[in-house]
């Protein structure tokens, strides 16, 4: 994990790859409960008898959300900032979904520092380049320009 001990040391990794999380498992169980909280059952996610017979890889794929929504965990698993009092989600651009991700698929986060620009009052808005890859796949799962406020 990297820590950065200020808001300048995390603007003068601008452009560079600050950390590649560890594997996350993504089992049934956790996109059926992601179904469940999202209210998006559809069949692909959450029956694997119809999975078995109807899709190419005969087994359920979990949600583009559900990658996605992983996101704070991979960001946060890769580094740290002395100092912070908090950090809001301030949105999302350009986010893709390129491979499907079959259940039993093991997931992890590449994280890059593509922007920062200070807010005031105190605050750093930092763009974070993460690509979402799945472990033995040729595409990822998912790469996203992801925008979190902090502040100290």
């Amino acid at each position: 994990m990297r820590i950065f001990s200020d808001f300048n040391e995390i603007k003068s990794a601008i452009g560079t790859e600050i950390g590649v999380s560890d594997w996350i498992d993504v089992s049934q169980e956790r996109i059926n409960q992601f179904a469940e909280a999202t209210c998006d059952e559809q069949w692909i996610h959450v029956d694997q008898e119809r999975a078995k017979k109807e899709l190419p890889g005969g087994t359920t794929i979990a949600h583009g959300l559900l990658s996605l929504a992983l996101a704070p965990l991979f960001i946060r698993s890769v580094m740290g900032l002395k100092g912070l009092r908090n950090t809001l989600n301030y949105g999302a651009d350009r986010i893709r979904y390129l491979a499907p991700v079959p259940t039993g698929s093991r997931l992890r986060g590449r994280v890059t520092v593509a922007e920062a620009e200070d807010v005031p009052p105190d605050g750093l808005r930092v763009n974070y380049h993460l690509v979402i890859e799945i472990e033995g796949g040729k595409r990822p799962a998912c790469v996203a320009e992801l925008i979190a406020l902090h502040y100290r």
